[in-house]
């Protein structure tokens, strides 16, 4: 069962009691309450109440320790002790439900108020640290040398709001290193998801008795540059792409607006070859119509979104750009290719034996079920088996 990683609750910190009462050890005590051994050691150790004891022990004519040397090891405390109601004149150790739910709600509480400072505190502060700035001192060194109880990440924060007297320049680490960008990588909208979810996925799949579907993908090769729109057939792994001259939704959109006008030349439906796309959230899949309208506006495809950071949820479109690698390394700069060359690569890619086709190649699949030309139109040609290279050598010898 895989562990859970949420706090402990008041309900769970009263089984961990009644465990402890019956003499089970953390191990079985985590595997009850769903949580690993160190956390059940770890919470009844930082919560335990002592009754200290007025007896004294002695040996040989001397005082020794009053601490019971059962609590010395695990379970740590005296609950379920069959002697603890007994006056054995130990130090005994216990550890209650409600206590440690107090304690955990306290230190929670405190630890979000963090420590303030008044306005005096304040300016005492900012005379320390910039004095301390002006004398090329670590900022580390001059909060624990004066005991400021702050943390660098409050004094940093301080002077991006502009609360201090030092500049930027006085802080060696501003002015060595520059501010990190943030990166907002696009994404498809709330919205724009309901009823495409991948839920609604499967039972759109179970309700029309089919097990067939396109997954899309796309590709980058150096960031900002040309990128790869990748559709994979799931049902024999033949796999076409077309050239993005960058990542966008108004790319994309070109791109399959292109698609659909090439197949209708040649008396091909988009939404008969296409009728279910499944792809992730990417934020060049967000203008949905365009998969799902034919261009006349009227619908003819599905499309379906997989669930956030779930890529094993089109798995075969994923495996499948590993054979890509093999060609074009990670890092490999698209921007000089065209796409005659992306058409190349992927001939050779759908002409490999494929183990679980029982030894045929993607494209004898495909071309079986619809036909060679349609895979000429969608860019792929059939390469001689002997002929077939499954590595960078293939751009070389372009």
């Amino acid at each position: 069962m895989k562990k859970s990683f949420n706090h402990l609750t008041l309900d769970l910190r009263i089984e961990i009691q009644e465990c402890l009462s019956h003499n089970m050890t953390f191990k079985q005590i985590a595997k009850r309450v769903n949580k690993s051994p160190t956390t059940i050691s770890r919470e009844v150790k930082s919560h335990l109440v002592i009754k200290k004891t007025d007896i004294n022990h002695y040996k040989n004519g001397q005082e020794i320790s009053t601490l019971c040397p059962f609590l010395i090891k695990p379970p740590f405390v005296c609950n379920g002790c069959k002697r603890k109601c007994i006056q054995c004149g130990y130090e005994k150790h216990f550890y209650y439900a409600k206590p440690a739910q107090n304690d955990y709600v306290f230190n929670l509480k405190d630890a979000r108020l963090g420590i303030p400072l008044n306005k005096q505190e304040f300016y005492d502060m900012d005379k320390i640290v910039t004095n301390g700035l002006n004398e090329g001192q670590h900022l580390y060194h001059i909060l624990k040398t004066n005991n400021i109880s702050i943390s660098i990440q409050s004094v940093y924060r301080y002077r991006k709001l502009g609360y201090l007297s030092a500049t930027a320049l006085d802080f060696p680490r501003i002015a060595k290193f520059k501010e990190r960008k943030q990166k907002y990588s696009a994404y498809v909208p709330k919205q724009a998801k309901i009823g495409r979810a991948y839920l609604d996925f499967t039972i759109f799949c179970e309700e029309n008795a089919t097990y067939s579907w396109v997954e899309m993908d796309t590709v980058i090769g150096k960031i900002g540059g040309k990128c790869l729109l990748t559709f994979n057939f799931n049902f024999c792994n033949f796999m076409f792409a077309l050239l993005l001259d960058n990542k966008t939704a108004k790319e994309v959109a070109e791109k399959v607006i292109k698609l659909k006008e090439d197949l209708k030349e040649n008396e091909y439906i988009f939404g008969k070859i296409f009728p279910i796309l499944l792809t992730d959230n990417g934020g060049e899949f967000a203008n949905i119509f365009v998969f799902e309208n034919d261009l006349l506006g009227q619908k003819e495809s599905n499309l379906f979104f997989c669930d956030p950071y779930r890529s094993c949820q089109k798995p075969q479109v994923e495996k499948n750009h590993t054979l890509l690698r093999d060609i074009a390394p990670k890092g490999t700069s698209f921007d000089e290719w065209t796409q005659e060359t992306v058409n190349l690569i992927f001939s050779h890619i759908n002409s490999v034996k494929r183990k679980s086709l029982n030894g045929k190649t993607p494209f004898e699949i495909f071309s079986f079920t619809y036909g060679e030309k349609l895979a000429e139109i969608l860019g792929v040609k059939k390469i001689p088996f002997d002929q077939v290279i499954q590595s960078p050598k293939l751009l070389k010898q372009k």
